[in-house]
């Protein structure tokens, strides 16, 4: 890898700072389909922060169809053209910008989660099942429980067989991911971490049962609820 890793300041969003800089140096060919990112206890030490922080920016790279993480074996970048879809940073971390985004990814997550309960394998169960249990062993709902989260609703995605699912859900979590770290941090972590524990189990189930009304109606409770917890209004109507 020829491109240079900086250490980040540590008053910036952390993960999405990391992510920036390995998004960069694919998109310049410093880093090239096929080519595998330092571990993260590598990447750790060369940039200073947390494996925490490490593993947040490889789930925005990888929900950004930039690289693909094979387990016990690392992370790779991935050779496809039309990567990722790029929304206006500009509108970040507007108010009314985090509203419409989030009003874009009730409506694709609902549909995701019925498509997800028709269309899904038995390693996209086998993935669910293991950032539940991620999200069930911690407490730390800001750190690797929102890692955890970010999994289980990429694997949802991909499990519809339609990759644009992926594209858009990834972008718009991407960009979203830094105010519910915030809100998170103002909430009683114990609390939320054990209802939307709740949530996913309802809403793995019902995509494991083939269900996909269940799965709509589970996965629309959970976007309810998930507006909820971050003081959001916005009118469900479907």
């Amino acid at each position: 890898m020829s491109g240079a890793l900086n250490q980040i300041s540590r008053t910036e969003h952390l993960p999405a700072r990391i992510a920036a800089q390995f998004a960069r140096q694919i998109q310049e060919g410093d880093l090239k389909p096929g080519d595998k990112l330092p571990t993260e206890n590598e990447m750790s030490k060369t940039l200073g922060v947390s494996r925490t922080v490490i593993r947040e920016a490889i789930a925005q790279l990888r929900n950004e169809g930039m690289i693909e993480t094979r387990q016990g074996v690392g992370a790779f970048v991935i050779d496809r053209p039309t990567r990722h879809i790029r929304l206006d940073d500009r509108r970040r971390m507007d108010p009314h910008g985090f509203r419409d985004l989030f009003q874009l990814r009730v409506p694709l997550e609902i549909e995701a989660a019925g498509l997800a309960a028709t269309y899904h394998n038995a390693e996209h169960l086998r993935l669910l099942d293991a950032a539940l249990q991620r999200m069930n062993v911690t407490d730390d709902g800001a750190g690797d429980g929102i890692v955890a989260d970010l999994d289980f609703h990429r694997t949802i995605a991909a499990a519809t067989g339609n990759d644009y699912f992926v594209q858009f859900l990834g972008a718009v979590s991407d960009r979203i991911l830094q105010t519910i770290v915030e809100s998170r941090e103002r909430i009683r972590l114990t609390e939320i971490v054990a209802i939307v524990n709740r949530e996913h189990t309802e809403l793995r189930n019902a995509i494991a049962a083939r269900d996909p009304v269940r799965a709509r109606a589970a996965m629309r409770a959970h976007m309810v609820g998930s507006t909820e917890r971050i003081a959001l209004r916005l009118e469900f109507y479907l």
